[in-house]
């Protein structure tokens, strides 16, 4: 199992930012899915956070609405995430889930991070939980050596990062504008200022999230950040495809790209 702090060491070694690649479980199939992180892994990706699909997902835009709709349609539950999270998983990136605190909450806090860990998953990512009501999350996690990611926006305050990143032990997700999920002409101003401050408050890698779609954006974003984080541009390849095939030869492209910026 490759650890997060072994892939943000490895890239520090290689004087470079890490790429992180989103795609939820289930889309475009539930073999797809295993198959297309699999391949964005073998173009450049680092590490993959598979999305745990969920009907009410407030931070996501359009692009990873539609996919995330299309998975519940193919049926996607909990254990579907845990299968494709152990098939990416033995493609040697560190996988992570990146879900909304209800599912968890309904499955059981203990049982999801134990299965999880189970399954080869080293962390999870959970955007709508505040370190106030982190405390169980927080205690499984460690039981189960899992990594914990909460994000800091740029609207938050010194105090609200310090608070967010003491909950972190993976890497301190930087989301770098107000607003939804989505690629971007431009990366948000503030992103950077943004990783400066929270580098003032933790010894944790930062990674950058939010509006990076080609290797130019992952090329600014990776001088400041350790991490520069991908989605929609990803999912946005494999809805444009007019088959599995060539959605999977779309991805690998984009990860090559992604990876030579991270790398400039």
């Amino acid at each position: 199992m490759t650890t997060l702090q072994a892939v943000f060491d490895k890239a520090r070694a290689e004087d470079r930012a890490a790429l992180v690649g989103y795609l939820p479980a289930g889309f475009p199939t539930k073999d797809g899915a295993v198959r297309a992180a699999t391949a964005m892994v073998e173009a450049g990706c680092d590490v993959i956070e598979i999305g745990l699909p969920y009907s009410d997902p407030l931070m996501d835009g359009p692009t990873i609405q539609d996919a995330v709709h299309r998975s519940l349609e193919n049926g996607t539950r909990i254990a579907d995430v845990l299968r494709t999270v152990e098939g990416v998983a033995k493609s040697g990136a560190a996988t992570l889930v990146m879900t909304y605190w209800n599912p968890i909450d309904r499955y059981g806090a203990e049982r999801f991070a134990r299965d999880l860990a189970s399954a080869g998953g080293v962390g999870t990512i959970t955007p709508d939980l505040t370190p106030e009501e982190s405390g169980p999350w927080l205690d499984a996690s460690r039981e189960s050596g899992l990594g914990t990611v909460f994000l800091v926006a740029p609207s938050s305050p010194d105090e609200r990062i310090a608070k967010v990143a003491a909950c972190c032990t993976g890497f301190v997700y930087a989301a770098s504008l107000m607003g939804v999920t989505g690629a971007r002409e431009s990366v948000s101003s503030a992103a950077e200022g943004l990783v400066k401050k929270t580098k003032a408050h933790t010894a944790l890698p930062v990674c950058v999230g939010l509006g990076v779609g080609n290797g130019a954006q992952a090329a600014e974003v990776a001088s400041y950040a350790d991490g520069v984080i991908v989605g929609s541009a990803f999912i946005r390849r494999l809805l444009d495809a007019p088959d599995e095939k060539s959605g999977l030869v779309a991805v690998r492209e984009l990860a090559e790209e992604l990876a030579r910026g991270v790398r400039r």
